[in-house]
């Protein structure tokens, strides 16, 4: 598996005791953890509580922490766990037949995947060689068209397609045959 350098290094900070790289992490992933509880629990409040024992749990074992998926599958992974040794603890009936968690799940899993891919795209984008990259940006974030790139970077059409064909391919052999139905 993969891990994203920011989560190494936000970790690595952490366990060193750096209280802001730990807001960083806790800013960065509360909200989203609370929304995630609640499809499971629908109390806010219990959610909330839920989210700063999992950021707790992380500080108060920091020297010790360690992770074996990425830092987001993680967290989403406790989240669950506990959502779920909440509803047990509260010893009141939950029937499957009365809550649909499945296309809930099925959404954050799709939602977590597209993130995971953005990602992986993203840097490959970054590896790719600067020239490369600028065609490659200009055509698809600022979505110019091969002849207005040509007319912006001074260079022929034939090389701004050759770039992004490029562009195209080591993006594909980056992302390995993971994501190949997509190409």
């Amino acid at each position: 598996m993969e891990y994203n350098s920011d989560d190494i290094l936000l970790l690595k900070l952490i366990k060193e005791g750096d209280q802001i790289a730990f807001k960083h992490l806790f800013y960065l992933y509360s909200d989203s953890l609370e929304r995630f509880i609640l499809y499971y629990i629908n109390n806010r409040e219990k959610a909330q509580e839920i989210v700063l024992d999992i950021f707790t749990y992380i500080w108060e074992n920091k020297e010790r922490f360690e992770i074996r998926l990425t830092l987001k599958a993680y967290l989403f992974q406790s989240a669950k766990n506990k959502a779920f040794t909440y509803i047990r603890d509260k010893k009141q009936p939950v029937y499957l037949d009365d809550v649909d968690l499945s296309n809930k799940i099925q959404e954050y899993d799709t939602q977590l995947e597209l993130e995971e891919l953005s990602n992986l795209i993203q840097e490959a984008i970054c590896l790719l060689p600067e020239k490369c990259r600028t065609i490659f940006e200009k055509s698809r974030k600022e979505l110019l068209t091969n002849k207005e790139i040509a007319a912006t970077l001074k260079i022929s059409e034939k090389t701004v397609e050759g770039q992004i064909t490029i562009a195209l391919k080591k993006i594909r052999a980056f992302l390995g045959d993971s994501y190949s139905y997509l190409w």
